[in-house]
């Protein structure tokens, strides 16, 4: 069920944006709108959807448009043309007490510079949301404890953020959003400014909570590797453009143009990629004969990387099967597996 639906988004950023949509020539390049115009265009017609619960990531480099087009989606920025439909409501075309109240509710960010409250403890920057939605003290502060407690911070509830690590305060920002228990959270490049061991830390950290809780969650980063572990589906950007909409697999088996498979070069293609994506369709008498056995049978969906230690020790090509019907499929051997892991 799509909770999310983003319909011909654009965003140009300038004096009389409405009237330069209107008269522009779809065919001119980002650089020259602006010479043309002086007017940026910053999202250019832009569609994708988010299923309810999954994970979608907004990827690109720096200037590609992804945070605009994210801020759109909660009229941060308000979208110079298209539609942001939320639970079937056109969110562009609201009052604003509703889009305020929509804030309050539903929607909940997470930034890369945790904008925590050096004057307000732990506990209270984590209640601070639910505050302004005018909840009674009592009941705040169970919920913020709650998701204190979810975030690994039992204990730090009477500290101030400057006694705190990056990362701890990182938490806290995820604390709060979490807070105020809302259906969708945004993350805008929430783990760039942490070093790399402990942005792994919180990569995981984030990953258990949504096995917990399935919010639909929209994250925007540039590092590709943190795209594919984090996203269900990732959109890639350039020039304001998607590029390519598809799952981490997806992408990285069949990127579609030179941008896109610049990014999937230095994948580790063993670590995204199922048996079913990489199998040889024709069987052996070998693995036909070991699909009567399932122990030995290997679902199409299982990823690669979990896979080597067994097909690796020998040369046995071992049955695939659908991961619906059980019916035989294909086969994967250690050539095959091998072949997958490399880079290229």
């Amino acid at each position: 069920m799509d909770k999310i639906v983003c319909s011909n988004i654009w965003k140009i950023f300038g004096n009389d944006e409405k009237r330069i949509l209107d008269n522009l020539d779809p065919n001119l390049s980002r650089d020259e709108v602006q010479e043309k115009t002086g007017h940026v265009v910053a999202v250019k017609d832009v569609s994708f959807s988010i299923q309810k619960g999954e994970t979608f990531v907004v990827m690109g480099l720096s200037g590609s448009g992804k945070s605009t087009l994210v801020r759109c989606l909660t009229r941060l920025i308000e979208p110079t043309s298209g539609s942001v439909i939320i639970d079937d409501i056109d969110i562009t075309k609201i009052s604003r007490n509703s889009l305020l109240d929509l804030r309050r509710n539903k929607m909940s960010m997470v930034f890369q510079h945790f904008g925590l409250f050096p004057h307000r403890t732990v506990l209270e920057n984590i209640s601070y949301g639910l505050e302004i939605r005018g909840e009674k003290k009592q009941e705040r502060l169970d919920k913020a404890t709650e998701s204190l407690n979810l975030v690994g911070l039992k204990g730090w509830h009477n500290n101030y953020p400057r006694e705190l690590s990056g990362g701890m305060q990182q938490r806290v920002g995820l604390a709060r959003a979490m807070a105020v228990e809302p259906e969708i959270l945004i993350f805008d490049e929430p783990f760039s400014a942490l070093d790399p061991l402990i942005r792994r830390e919180m990569q995981d950290e984030l990953l258990d909570i949504q096995k917990k809780l399935q919010r639909t969650m929209v994250f925007i980063t540039h590092d590709f590797l943190e795209a594919i572990k984090m996203g269900d589906h990732i959109a890639i950007m350039k020039d304001g453009e998607i590029s390519q909409v598809g799952t981490p697999e997806e992408i990285v088996a069949n990127p579609v143009d030179k941008y896109v498979k610049d990014f999937c070069e230095d994948v580790p293609k063993y670590k995204v990629l199922s048996a079913g994506k990489v199998m040889r369709a024709e069987c052996s008498d070998e693995s036909k004969k070991l699909f009567s056995d399932k122990t030995k049978c290997i679902d199409e969906n299982a990823k690669i990387e979990t896979l080597i230690d067994q097909i690796c020790e020998d040369d046995t090509a071992y049955p695939i099967i659908n991961s619906q019907s059980g019916e035989l499929v294909g086969e994967i051997d250690r050539t095959i597996v091998m072949k997958s892991m490399k880079s290229k």
